[in-house]
């Protein structure tokens, strides 16, 4: 298989305010955007050609991606013009595709092997994982390696063999997409096409377990899980500039341009981005992420979080389990909390509604061009919408909408 569909049209609304104005395909995971890791790993399976379905923020993809020379590969675009669910997504793309081919979504972040996918003879595969809990899955039922039906999102809690949205098709899913109804949700849904193409084409499917983590990253803390995932396999490399009195252990990769000043100590793994200054004496913890141009202040300590570009966090700042979106501006002395007193998991609020996060530990999640006054405290689990600002000393209990 040469061919890879790749849907990058979402406006990724569980994730804001991270994608107020940004692609969710464009979130950095280890320094990089997510849409990347997955073009890099089809790569490694001599994926070649590859269709991105675009809309929301599409010139922020088109931009970074280019036509894919410089990764090898040949990219089309195409535009879903009015985003109506997975199937809808996959069928604007009918006149790119002539042969098999590898369908998945965009904010999908595979660690392991996939290899199994492409070794299945099927005409069509869905790439499964066996979970402990599949309520919140869509459910493959199969015999001998066979998909007979697909249930979703069971309800229940129990173990069971679920759909991780990543497909092989032939050509007449395009076919059964014609003839895919609106589901209850008012979207045309790819596993109804896939049940279409199973029991009136007579198409064989199968199933391919994926080896390793594979995540969805469709809320906010889930940037920062893939991270930690990616930054496993960072390498040392340094190439900006380090003075001789700062501290680098392990594997950090420090990008041309950078300056890490006297009295900085740095914790692999670590990623500095080009231009970005950090220092003087300042701490750097596991699983850091620095965007390009991001200046870390004095006596500031930064741990487990995702700094994106042209953020400044001033002196006498902590930052912790958290992600801040580009341009924002720490005045000195904010702090962000990231543990509950009574230690149960941090809860955040998504779409209006009260989410159980998983995580002991979890900071804010922060859009761009947000300022803090001076001494500002930000509870676990909060929320700054795109251009938000603190007043000095203030409290920030609770999410703070856009103005």
């Amino acid at each position: 298989m040469k061919q890879a569909l790749v849907l990058c049209a979402g406006e990724g609304t569980r994730m804001r305010p991270l994608t107020d104005n940004k692609s969710k395909v464009m979130l950095p995971v280890g320094g990089k955007p997510l849409l990347q890791h997955t073009l890099k790993k089809l790569r490694n399976y001599g994926v070649d050609e590859f269709v991105f379905v675009v809309n929301y923020e599409k010139q922020q993809i088109m931009d970074y991606f280019g036509d894919g020379s410089n990764y090898d590969v040949d990219i089309d675009y195409v535009e879903q013009d009015s985003p109506k669910g997975t199937a809808d997504a996959i069928g604007t793309a009918k006149e790119e595709i002539n042969e098999r081919f590898v369908a998945l979504n965009g904010d999908l972040f595979l660690k392991g092997d996939i290899g199994s996918l492409f070794e299945k003879k099927t005409r069509a595969v869905v790439g499964v994982k066996e979970v402990s809990d599949i309520s919140r899955f869509g459910e493959i039922e199969e015999k001998n390696g066979r998909v007979f039906g697909i249930q979703e999102k069971p309800g229940e809690e129990r173990s069971g063999l679920a759909n991780i949205g990543l497909y092989v098709f032939p050509p007449e899913i395009f076919d059964a997409i014609k003839e895919t109804a609106l589901s209850e949700r008012g979207e045309y849904e790819i596993t109804d096409s896939l049940e279409i193409l199973i029991n009136d084409y007579d198409v064989e499917v199968g199933c391919a377990e994926i080896g390793g983590e594979w995540l969805d990253v469709g809320r906010p803390w889930d940037l920062l899980t893939a991270n930690e995932q990616k930054m496993k396999k960072l390498n040392r490399e340094i190439k900006g500039e380090v003075e001789d009195g700062a501290r680098v252990k392990g594997d950090v990769v420090v990008e041309d341009g950078a300056f890490v000043k006297d009295g900085a100590y740095i914790e692999g793994p670590c990623y500095i981005d080009k231009d970005a200054k950090v220092g003087p004496n300042c701490y750097l913890r596991k699983n850091t992420v620095l965007g390009k141009n991001v200046k870390i202040g004095n006596a500031v300590e930064v741990k487990n979080s995702i700094i994106l570009k042209d953020t400044n966090i001033g002196h006498l700042s902590y930052v912790g389990d958290s992600v801040v979106g580009e341009a924002c501006n720490f005045g000195a002395g904010t702090k962000v909390a990231n543990l509950r007193h009574d230690e149960e998991n941090v809860k955040m609020n998504v779409k209006g509604r009260e989410v159980d996060t998983g995580k002991r530990k979890l900071g804010t999640i922060m859009g761009n061009k947000v300022k803090t006054g001076i001494n500002t405290s930000i509870n676990c689990g909060t929320k700054l919408s795109s251009g938000e600002t603190t007043k000095p000393g203030e409290e920030v209990m609770e999410d703070k909408p856009k103005n």
